[in-house]
């Protein structure tokens, strides 16, 4: 049974502020995969992008996790992959956020493992839009 570690926020803000912090630090085809309607989902929403380097995938997920915290004060539930650096995950309970090196995305292909969720691709763009508001994506 999966728990909700704080219930002020919604998954869909956890969502974009994950989306946010990957954006900060450039990573790369990002995007957002709507498990709400898929069956046995093990949460609300995966969001996925790819870095270049070690170095890149260890910033984007500290942005990702400095962004949520800034915005919800909320820690990850549970995260891996951070001393590897190949595939970091976060876990938020109802968001989990996959910050891949480019070969080991294509290698794991989660989109495509999960081709019954609903895929958005989140333009670089949409971080500078004057008209942003969370829960727009």
């Amino acid at each position: 049974m999966r728990i909700k570690i704080n219930s002020e926020f919604s998954a869909e803000q956890i969502r974009d502020f994950v989306v946010r912090g990957m954006l900060e630090k450039k990573g790369q085809d990002v995007v957002v995969m709507d498990l709400r309607n898929v069956k046995n989902a093990i949460c609300d929403y995966f969001v996925l992008c790819s870095g270049t380097s070690d170095t890149q995938i260890d910033a984007i997920s500290t942005s990702v996790e400095e962004e949520v915290y800034k915005a919800s004060h909320q820690d990850p539930w549970h995260k891996e992959g951070k001393l590897n650096r190949e595939w970091i995950l976060l876990d938020y309970v109802d968001v989990v956020a996959h910050v891949f090196k480019k070969d080991r995305r294509s290698f794991y292909d989660l989109e495509q493992l999960w081709g019954d969720a609903e895929i958005h691709h989140i333009e670089e763009s949409v971080l500078a839009t004057a008209g942003y508001e969370q829960g727009s994506l």
